[in-house]
């Protein structure tokens, strides 16, 4: 879930201290002391220390501290729901459903899953001439985990990826936003109060500069959620010192809206997808492709469904649409307004900022008479913006939701759920919903990542689960007396007999393989002579 990338500037080197900010009040929630890079030298070490006695305890103890950990969440649930609201805005239903929620789930989910997923798995040998190996695969800890997270989903998105490494085996180290360290703390004390070992999970507080300094420490892999630019430079700083990297960063989520579509559901759920956490989530709907037929009648609900949305602090707790983080971010998206406006787009609601609220407040907006040259259909939108494009049919439709170089997820509409699979198997995406959006980020089954310069790997399910280990495949010969027919004392006879044994797997007729098997047979004292070197 993409955080742009001025949002994630280094803090002043001359700073000691920096603030958590209320975005719908600018009061200061808290001051946080910088890490500093000279302090990183000793976390690593205590953080080796403390993954080393993890990673010696069985699986099952660290699942039954999993749910140590779920219980903590649970207690403090409030807690965690006010800091979160005061700390990014956004409303509380919000707070609770898709932050609060999430990390229990995903918590007891995992716990459950664990014991199966990370169990040694068989590994058959189909190749007669390893029928003699017994083969294995282990799933071990990779050591120390870095997680640089993002503030659009302070505490869920680190805790969806600090869950599984733990469970793992791993020591983490977290460095949250600089917007939101409320959340990232939150996140160590709860480790704290599961009782997991001291100093296993630690928050290294302060912006970009201390994140480059913990890639550059060495950690064993690296997890990023947030911009195209801020990834690419974590990736190369990755792939200078050969450190494996997660990088999810953004995406610009395409909705195709079909002729036979529920216009009245699908007009709900473009505008929840659209406006949710005040537009600042990756995968919100951005690009909606709507057939001609019915894209008059899809606007006009999406236009008095937007209008009716409440704008307000996370303390009214009506209030639907909270304020945006900062007022710079609000600005990026007036200059992709302004630039839709002179090529010719149309804003039909919103749009308009409301300083009776706070400097942070936007009215979500519907633009129509849009095409891929503006800035609003090629780059990503952070915030309160839906974009409607008319289309001739579903071709056009998937031409275009494929003509970006994001690809994280996409939804479409229809009545057909035959004909949705259809066009979903079309589209270029890591996740596609038919008739829902943005909603399979809360099933901790399913696999969280998309291709493109939405980056590479994944969180979530057992595909994330797995992004967490270092994979060591183990084999037993069962005929350990016996030399193996390959090894050093080549002769002619060898080579020839060798060359019957590929020939009787893998020639193209069976005459040609029973041929080659006979000879195979006759050479049998050759394969399984036993004055090898």
């Amino acid at each position: 879930m993409a955080v742009p990338s001025q949002l994630a500037a280094p803090a002043s080197r001359a700073a000691a201290t920096f603030e958590s900010i209320n975005p719908a009040t600018q009061e200061v929630n808290a001051r946080f002391a910088i890490t500093q890079p000279t302090e990183l030298p000793s976390i690593f070490e205590r953080a080796r220390q403390a993954q080393k006695e993890w990673s010696a305890r069985p699986l099952r103890e660290r699942c039954a501290k999993l749910r140590d950990l779920r219980d903590a969440i649970f207690a403090r649930r409030d807690e965690i729901a006010d800091v979160i609201t005061r700390e990014v805005g956004k409303p509380r239903v919000e707070a609770i459903f898709a932050e609060v929620l999430l990390a229990l789930d995903t918590a007891d989910f995992l716990a459950r899953r664990a014991p199966r997923w990370l169990r040694p798995e068989r590994v058959p040998h189909h190749n007669l001439a390893m029928k003699a190996k017994s083969g294995w695969m282990e799933f071990g800890p990779l050591g120390i985990v870095a997680i640089i997270s993002p503030w659009n989903y302070p505490f869920s998105i680190p805790m969806a990826q600090v869950i599984p490494a733990l469970l793992t085996g791993n020591a983490v180290l977290l460095k949250p936003s600089e917007l939101t360290p409320c959340c990232g703390q939150l996140v160590g004390e709860l480790v704290e109060q599961a009782k997991f070992p001291h100093e296993l999970v630690q928050v290294l507080q302060g912006g970009g500069e201390i994140g480059a300094a913990i890639i550059e420490a060495g950690p064993d892999k690296v997890f990023f959620t947030g911009s195209v630019a801020t990834g690419q430079r974590i990736a190369v700083a990755c792939a200078k010192k050969l450190i494996p990297s997660v990088l999810e960063l953004g995406g610009k989520d395409a909705m195709i809206v079909l002729a036979d579509a529920d216009l009245d559901v699908a007009s709900s759920a473009a505008v929840w997808g659209g406006f949710m956490n005040c537009g600042e989530t990756c995968i919100s709907v951005e690009r909606i492709y709507v057939e001609q037929s019915i894209a008059e009648r899809f606007t006009q609900l999406c236009v008095a469904k937007t209008k009716k949305l409440r704008v307000g602090p996370a303390s009214d707790l009506d209030a639907e649409i909270g304020p945006m983080i900062r007022l710079r971010q609000l600005e990026k998206v007036e200059a992709q307004l302004r630039d839709a406006v002179a090529r010719g787009a149309q804003i039909l609601t919103g749009g308009s900022r409301r300083p009776d609220l706070g400097e942070n407040f936007l009215e979500p907006a519907v633009v129509t008479n849009v095409d891929h040259s503006i800035q609003l259909m090629r780059e990503e939108t952070f915030g309160p913006v839906v974009a409607i494009h008319p289309v001739a049919n579903a071709e056009e439709a998937i031409a275009l939701a494929n003509d970006s170089p994001f690809a994280l997820s996409a939804s479409v509409w229809t009545s057909d759920t035959g004909r949705g699979k259809e066009i979903a198997s079309r589209i270029r995406a890591g996740s596609v919903m038919i008739n829902d959006v943005a909603s399979y980020y809360g099933i901790s089954e399913a696999p969280h990542g998309g291709p493109g310069v939405s980056g590479w790997g994944h969180t979530h399910s057992r595909l994330g689960l797995l992004e967490m280990v270092q994979v060591k495949y183990v084999d037993v010969d069962r005929l350990p007396r016996i030399p193996k027919s390959w090894w050093f004392g080549y002769t002619k006879e060898l080579a020839a007999a060798a060359g019957h044994f590929v020939e009787a797997l893998f020639a193209p007729t069976w005459r040609q393989r029973l041929s080659a098997a006979i000879a195979k047979r006759g050479a049998r004292g050759v394969i399984f002579r036993r004055d090898r070197i």
